[in-house]
């Protein structure tokens, strides 16, 4: 995402989610606990256009993805974007999937690690979410549904049929897409669709901790990683091997990298500055 802007200024007030920032971490909330954090076409639309601000804005360097109340996101609220799409035509449709899309691109193109913090359900497109993210971090009552199959509709939404073999492997993501029964926080973890699992109730501190690790590291260097990991999905080993090498080369004119050899010399631990 180009850190060039037109004439738009930056959002001051997000109404259908909540920001905080502090040194370099947003926290990103869903806050709508009375309906288990269910999205609205607001709150994709904020989601996508927060998270390409934030990269444009080049201050944040990592950023956690949670729910308040008793779950993570219970996915696309049933009331207000089920029954409004039956009134759609083809082509408002089509701009709606695209942009449901668009959040799921954003989360995987944006210049800093994405940690979602997940506890309670994480269904539908809040399971894909929490999939898009760079980690997942969940306590034992986590619980991801891929329900699309339920409501009549495609498994392969929002990226998640790219996304999801890439994670668990085919024939997990086969089993999990098709039935659209619940995975467990034990079963997630088995499978790899959990990076870590912690206590209950421990999610949201031990997803801040991780992400205010990433924030103080070599911030440049974890973009350059997501973005290969992201870009290389599909690219034959060749091609890869060189990008790698093309990448390397620029980062060894990295400040973080002279900063490194400073570090080591002096026996002491890098500042790095991300650029």
């Amino acid at each position: 995402m180009s850190p060039f802007t037109g004439s738009a200024t930056g959002t001051k007030e997000w109404r259908h989610l909540r920001l905080t920032l502090d040194a370099g971490v947003a926290t990103v909330t869903l806050a709508r606990p009375e309906k288990l954090n269910a999205l609205t076409f607001g709150a994709y639309a904020d989601l996508r256009d927060l998270l390409a601000e934030l990269s444009r804005e080049g201050s944040v360097r990592a950023l956690v993805l949670g729910g308040e109340g008793r779950g993570f996101c219970s996915g696309g609220d049933v009331d207000d974007i089920i029954g409004a799409t039956l009134a759609m035509d083809t082509r408002q449709l089509l701009d709606f999937n695209r942009m449901t899309g668009q959040v799921v691109r954003a989360l995987r193109e944006c210049p800093f690690p994405v940690v979602a913090a997940v506890h309670g359900a994480a269904a539908g497109a809040g399971a894909v979410l929490a999939l898009a993210a760079d980690f997942r971090v969940a306590d034992p009552s986590a619980r991801f549904s891929f329900l699309f199959t339920k409501v009549g509709l495609s498994g392969g939404d929002m990226g998640a049929a790219y996304l999801l073999p890439r994670v668990v492997g085919l024939g997990h993501a086969t089993r999990l897409l098709m039935l659209g029964e619940p995975v467990r926080a034990a079963e997630a973890e088995r499978i790899g669709l959990i990076s870590k699992l912690v206590d209950e109730g421990h999610a949201a501190a031990e997803a801040a901790a991780l992400a205010r690790r990433l924030a103080d590291g070599p911030a440049l260097a974890l973009a350059q990683t997501k973005a290969l990991l992201t870009a290389e999905l599909d690219m034959p080993l060749g091609a890869s091997i060189e990008m790698d090498a093309a990448t390397q080369a620029l980062l060894m004119n990295s400040a973080d990298y002279a900063e490194f050899h400073a570090a080591f010399t002096a026996r002491r631990s890098p500042d790095w500055q991300g650029r």
